[in-house]
């Protein structure tokens, strides 16, 4: 059997992307938390916020770092197994990501360095600041990365010279409204799962003061504290630490939350306008209509209309979503199908980019079942983290958390809702451009775009690809392996974990210490 170089390279990029984007959010939303808790116990000397920033900048630190290792793979796989499609957007590719390594990832690695070796060698206001930098820092990272990739969604801002894209104006590629919309669209779900990280965590350690004895309830329902003298860092601010936190995150979580259902409509309305294939596929509309599909049956894999059929619909949803009224038909594949053949041809063209592929027939309908489903999971797993950070919020109104282990675990199993959300929302956007590595755009540059089947490296075979997709899959696995073991690590131990200091009897913790206390709180 044939190998399809085309379809390795898809896979690899996937995995690596996909693993890597798992660090992000997290980096982006913790961070942020962090820098809140900092910024708290700046403004109040209140020991249960230096408590908290140390030990959930800890975690912070861990999953920033393997952020690193793993994202670094990425920018190589442009130049190894994309190379045309390297070549054809490298004028407009270089300016973001030139800022985004030099303005943003040097500003936020810089000044986190300061942040962990800081510790009683920069002033309080100095020390909080530099966090402040490095979590900005991030963020603005994070916009650049999002500019490229939006520009994939929907070119602008530039002309086609030679058969190639040439920027002729920076400023809009940077204010692209497609960028806008997905930015603070994955800040928000960034957000959601920091809120989520801390509900889940602080209901462990609330459990675990419950089991062991330390915290108790009254006879009216409220949460008597306790301590552990014998235990370090098991103390009655222990307590204060993990109910804040989760409250905190709680109250993060759901404002998030309304923040991604809000950008989310926008994006919705702008892919209904840039790229209608997408979201007919995502809906299962094989027909104009404006009804929204809760439940299709049949086999959206085989991407045949005739083996499709909504069972449950919501009329008028789906022209809400695309035009924001309830009776504007939207058009289905069976209608789209024939303009996109039209306007952009039915078979891969005559071009020595294409080398053998040349001729092949061209499927404009993304796989249905990978875009109706990943839609779906990303909104629902989304509801699933609201719902239990509003659950922790009533369920804490008397100071605890249950004494039920199975209500524990699904604390800690709801923090992966966010990370699949987001990784759902990825995969339905990049999975739905397809056959387009980079989407035409027909109201402004129609001739500017490039099929997948182009972008592939015409020297790399499919053993190289085969070779390099099994060993970055290995490798990234064992990464994975040991960033859990270190997260649950650190997690179990607790606020001592990163407050060795805790361990010294009548020693109250400061941000002032030794260089011992800095490198264990690093490392």
């Amino acid at each position: 059997m044939e190998l399809d170089p085309v379809l390795i390279g898809r896979w690899q990029f996937g995995i690596t992307t996909v693993y890597h984007f798992w660090m992000v959010p997290l980096t982006l939303g913790l961070g942020m938390l962090v820098a809140i808790l900092q910024t708290m116990y700046h403004r109040t000397d209140n020991e249960v916020y230096l408590r908290a920033t140390k030990f959930f900048g800890k975690l912070y630190l861990i999953n920033f770092i393997m952020g690193v290792v793993t994202g670094l793979v990425q920018e190589f796989q442009f130049g190894m197994a994309w190379s045309e499609y390297s070549r054809f957007v490298g004028d407009v590719f270089g300016a973001p990501l030139a800022m985004e390594a030099l303005i943003a990832f040097f500003l936020e690695s810089t000044f986190l360095g300061l942040w962990i070796f800081g510790w009683g060698k920069l002033s309080r206001p100095v020390h909080l600041t530099v966090l402040w930098c490095a979590v900005i820092g991030s963020w603005i990272s994070a916009f650049f990365i999002i500019v490229a990739n939006s520009w994939m969604q929907h070119p602008v801002g530039v002309e086609l010279v030679d058969g190639k894209p040439v920027m002729t104006d920076v400023w809009a590629v940077l204010s692209n409204n497609t960028a806008i919309a997905a930015y603070t669209h994955t800040l928000f779900g960034a957000v959601a799962v920091g809120g989520s990280f801390l509900v889940g965590i602080a209901w462990y350690h609330l459990y675990r003061r419950r089991k062991d004895g330390i915290d108790t309830v009254g006879k009216d329902g409220r949460v008597v504290v306790g301590s552990a003298p014998d235990v370090p860092g098991r103390d009655k601010i222990d307590y204060k630490v993990w109910i804040k936190s989760l409250r905190i995150g709680a109250i993060t979580g759901i404002i998030a939350f309304a923040g991604v259902a809000i950008t989310g409509d926008v994006q919705a309305k702008l892919m209904f306008e840039q790229q209608p294939m997408k979201m007919a596929s995502a809906e299962g509309a094989c027909h104009d209509g404006t009804e929204f599909s809760v439940l299709t049956i049949g086999d959206p894999a085989s991407n045949n209309c005739s083996q499709v059929q909504n069972v449950l619909e919501i009329p008028g949803l789906l022209s809400f979503l695309a035009k924001g009224d309830f009776t504007t038909p939207v058009h289905g594949v069976t209608t789209l199908l024939p303009e996109y053949q039209e306007r952009y041809g039915t078979t891969i063209p005559d071009d020595p980019r294409y080398g053998d592929r040349a001729g092949e027939e061209i499927n404009y309908q993304p796989i249905m079942i990978v875009t109706y489903w990943g839609f779906r999971a990303m909104i629902g797993f989304g509801i699933i983290a609201a719902g239990v950070c509003a659950l922790a919020l009533w369920i804490t109104r008397k100071g605890t958390v249950p004494a039920s282990a199975w209500m524990m675990r699904g604390a800690l199993l709801a923090i992966t809702a966010p990370f699949i959300a987001n990784s759902a929302g990825w995969v339905f956007t990049e999975m739905g451009r397809q056959p387009f590595v980079v989407a035409p755009n027909p109201a402004q540059l129609d001739g500017v775009y490039m099929f997948t089947q182009a972008a592939i490296s015409p020297q790399v075979t499919p053993a190289m690809l085969l070779f390099s997709l099994i060993s970055l899959t290995l490798v990234y696995g064992g990464l994975m392996v040991v960033e859990l073991k270190l997260l649950t690590k650190y997690i179990r131990g607790g606020v001592a974990s990163a407050m060795p200091e805790l361990a010294e009897t009548n020693k109250k913790p400061t941000i002032t210490g030794n260089d011992d206390d800095v490198l264990s709180f690093a490392y």
